[in-house]
């Protein structure tokens, strides 16, 4: 598969919200797809499919697999901080702005999941700042999604809470670059 064809794969397997909980789901645990179905509250054959599609992706890998009822079933993880894994910044700006409104279609969803009595974060800024600060945000940022990432946990582990992570920071154009 060509470079563009593995990009291609990658975008089309991480515009969907299905596949995006799934690989969510599956930076904290290892499950099998009856596992994921139960968990996302879908049925067995379209968490199938899904995880078919995650996987020719590179986005998941194979755990494992254990003996189901006389049968095999295949545990998939997502290994999210692989290095082979391309991030939506490596790729062009049209397949940026699609990831972009698959992540942002996400937060509506999240935001009525949430846990009565708890606060949430949001900010919006689009502002002039020094060049070091910038970086630090970037850093910060960075910094946020490996937690997150490295902590997740199987689902309702003790002492965890389901949490989401939705951050978008960009760097803009001086308006008089862009004209």
């Amino acid at each position: 598969m060509s470079l563009e064809e593995e990009r291609i794969s990658e975008l089309r397997a991480t515009a969907h919200p299905l596949r995006l909980q799934m690989l969510s789901l599956l930076t904290g645990a290892e499950l099998s797809a009856a596992e994921v179905a139960r968990e996302l509250d879908v049925t067995q054959a379209n968490a199938s499919y899904h995880l078919r599609l995650l996987l020719a992706a590179g986005l998941l890998e194979v755990a494992g697999e254990e003996t189901v009822r006389g049968g095999r079933a295949k545990k998939y993880r997502h290994p999210w901080d692989a290095p082979v894994v391309r991030r939506p910044q490596d790729t062009r700006d049209e397949d940026r702005l699609a990831h972009a409104r698959v992540l942002a279609d996400m937060i509506p969803r999240r935001l009525l999941e949430l846990a009565p009595g708890t606060p949430s974060r949001f900010t919006d800024a689009e502002l002039w700042v020094e060049e070091e600060v910038w970086d630090k945000v970037t850093a910060l940022v960075d910094e946020a999604s490996a937690l997150m990432h490295a902590s997740a946990r199987p689902p309702r582990t003790e002492g965890t809470v389901r949490a989401a992570l939705s951050v978008a920071a960009f760097r803009l154009r001086d308006a008089k670059e862009a004209s």
